[in-house]
């Protein structure tokens, strides 16, 4: 064992301070039309080589504190090629000293012309604290009924930035995302989804993710070296590419533009080399392959990404495995990044791919996902219990419909909530398993209380396939007469019925919002609710059915207070349900009697 002296450690940090020390920053107020230096980037393996720039002027207040520099990039393979996808951050000098980094061009261009991000702006965002950026959408808009309405779970996330320079527009270098083990399905069905946030997919050409999990030699990093955020990584894996601005110490800038802007976060980084460039007429790009991790993203934001060497960013397992008749087909299982934002993306995407790389997707299928998210502490794991059939594009209502609940639940305010595992199970079936609420009647028109009621509901299914299932229920005593109603319907009808409030609505716990989405119905079953027209309250997804008149007075006027406090139109009775097996069940039917003294 060799034998450190205790002063040696800091003696090394202050060592690297100094050297960090000795790159100054080239101000932005001295930026003038003619000023000439040199770029670096990697454009093969991970040897940084030096290209040439000439500024052409400087773009002043573009946004809130921030301003450009325009400048014509020449030298090595760029004449060629133009400003590459992957050189965002690559650290631009003058005189020496740091001015900013490559973070903008112009799609279709004939010059490599880009606008470079002062360094200045840059190294503000490790001040930006830990709270988030503004989202397109408000946090009180957030629901699960609007994250069903919208199918797109990525409209949470800013787009893609543009600057209006003459007749074309400043881009945000495109960020080229390599998806290694996803087949070309996947891509295609989520690739206008990303290149909206100025993501460009591509397809991966090493597997598995990086070569090794431990942490690497922070001095094999430097400004100018390729790095990969690595968003998932084992038997799927997933990683954007960039480039280092410049590093104090053990802090890190890269990018010079936001990679998804989801604010303060924790996205492990490797080191990356290049393995080819490939030129194309809308914007060329490098293909790249992670190695070894090197530390974690803390910050998103406009200007910049910023982490830190060696630090260690906590990922969540997830495992999906797909079965057929009853036998297991085959098992995936990966590490994603704990982000409220990117998590139930990355789930969304991940299911998708299970089921288009093991079943087919064109044509009449079913599938049944199943599961728990749990999460890290004491909070109950969420549920995953439901089927889907279709004609077709099955794969994506099933995958969207399971993140959907996880998108519900991180996104909804608690900070506390992060994922500790998921785990799934999908089973396939080679068949739309699925049946229409086609009629409901009653074996009387009028009963009374005490009295049962034989409720027959008929489901049709695919080929003219027919299905009638008989529930009884029981009239109470001491119901008053009048019309007593039974309604059948599938799950989500159900489920917006009975939660109208919460599902549109920001719940106020962990554990009323963990509880309110396991208690949704699974879309298996059938229904039926008894019901009275009688006026009912909802306080926080409970019901007071038909209170007394000035009980009802004081639930009224507490609506606009409180917040929390549903009016219903009628007010329900009891509640039954009617199976079908391993089918869908949807559409919905109402019958009434007459209850008579």
């Amino acid at each position: 064992m060799v034998f450190v002296p205790r002063f040696a450690v800091p003696a090394v940090f202050a060592l690297a301070a100094a050297l960090h020390a000795q790159t100054a920053f080239f101000p932005m107020k001295d930026i003038k039309p003619g000023l000439r230096g040199i770029g670096k980037t990697v454009f093969s393996g991970n040897r940084i080589e030096e290209f040439q720039v000439e500024v052409l002027g400087v773009l002043e207040n573009i946004g809130p504190k921030q301003n450009l520099i325009l400048a014509r990039l020449s030298g090595g393979p760029l004449a060629e090629t133009g400003v590459l996808q992957g050189m965002s951050g690559s650290p631009v000098y003058i005189d020496g000293k740091l001015a900013g980094a490559v973070a903008l061009a112009f799609p279709f261009a004939k010059e490599a012309i880009t606008g470079i991000r002062p360094i200045e702006e840059m190294v503000r965002v490790t001040d930006a604290g830990s709270g988030s950026p503004p989202t397109q959408m408000a946090r009180n808009e957030l629901s699960l009924a609007s994250l069903f309405a919208a199918k797109d779970l990525t409209r949470l996330l800013p787009g893609r930035q543009d600057l209006a320079a003459g007749n074309a527009k400043l881009l945000d270098i495109a960020t080229p995302v390599s998806f290694a083990g996803f087949t070309r399905a996947t891509l295609d069905q989520f690739a206008p989804q990303l290149r909206v946030l100025g993501l460009e997919p591509t397809q991966g050409l090493s597997a598995g993710g990086p070569s090794s999990t431990r942490m690497g030699d922070p001095s094999a990093l430097k400004p100018g070296s390729m790095i990969s955020v690595q968003l998932m990584t084992g038997d799927l894996s997933i990683g954007a590419d960039g480039t280092v601005t410049y590093i104090d110490g053990n802090r890190i800038y890269a990018f010079g533009h936001r990679f998804l802007a989801v604010g303060s976060t924790a996205l492990p980084f490797t080191r990356s080399e290049v393995l080819a460039l490939l030129p194309v007429m809308s914007a060329s790009f490098k293909i790249s392959a992670p190695k070894e991790m090197m530390g974690a993203i803390l910050q998103d934001r406009n200007t910049a990404v910023a982490g830190e060497l060696g630090r260690v960013a906590a990922m969540a397992p997830i495992s999906i495995s797909v079965s057929r008749g009853g036998k297991r087909m085959d098992t995936y299982q990966m590490q994603m990044v704990n982000d409220r934002f990117l998590s139930p993306l990355l789930v969304q995407m991940a299911v998708f791919n299970t089921i288009d790389a093991t079943e087919r997707t064109v044509g009449a299928s079913s599938f049944r996902v199943t599961g728990e998210i749990e999460f890290q502490g004491s909070a109950a794991p969420l549920k995953v219990n439901n089927m889907y059939a279709a004609d077709t594009g099955s794969a994506m209502i099933a995958s969207l419909s399971t993140a959907i609940p996880v998108a519900y639940v991180l996104q909804s305010g608690f900070d506390a909530l992060e994922v500790k595992k998921v785990a799934l199970d999908i089973e396939s079936f080679d068949a739309k398993k699925q049946y229409q609420i086609d009629s409901v009647y009653t074996g009387r028109r009028e009963v009374r209380a005490g009295e049962k009621v034989e409720l027959t509901t008929l489901l049709v299914g695919e080929n003219g396939a027919e299905l009638a299932r008989k529930i009884e229920y029981q009239v109470p005593l001491g119901i008053t007469p009048g019309p007593l109603y039974f309604t059948v319907a599938d799950g989500m009808t159900t489920n917006l019925t009975e939660f109208r409030q919460i599902i549109g609505a920001q719940p106020r716990s962990i554990s009323q919002l963990i509880s309110t989405v396991n208690s949704l119905r699974a879309n298996t079953k059938a229904y039926v609710r008894v019901w009275r027209p009688e006026p009912a309250f909802q306080l926080e997804g409970e019901d007071f059915p038909d209170p007394p008149p000035s009980v009802a007075l004081i639930l009224a006027g507490s609506q606009g207070a409180l917040g929390g406090i549903t009016q219903t139109r009628n007010s329900k009775v009891a509640e039954l349900e009617v199976g079908a097996g391993d089918s869908v069940i949807s559409g919905s039917k109402t019958v009434q009697v007459e209850v008579k003294e």
